[in-house]
């Protein structure tokens, strides 16, 4: 039995759009390199303590599984951080 398949040749692909984007076509940024920052002067971040009682409030609170298994993985993850798990 001998088979064609090793003759076969890929074919070298020359013609239609640029791609590597999931099939939509690359896109630039025109020189925007400021992504990420922001102009305004004070900036709250949450602290991981209040974040944590957030999640405890709202593990009582919901009655929703997805949101309650995110709120108990997300104290699971701060409990192992801080060597309580």
């Amino acid at each position: 039995m001998n088979s064609n398949l090793s003759k076969i040749k890929p074919k070298l692909r020359t013609t239609g759009n640029v791609t590597g984007n999931f099939g939509r076509p690359k896109t630039r940024t025109h020189g925007n390199t400021d992504l990420g920052l922001t102009s305004k002067e004070n900036i709250t971040i949450t602290k991981p303590s209040d974040y944590i009682k957030r999640m405890y409030e709202i593990l009582d609170i919901t009655t929703d599984p997805k949101l309650k298994q995110f709120a108990y993985n997300e104290i699971k993850k701060y409990m192992i951080q801080t060597g309580r798990w």
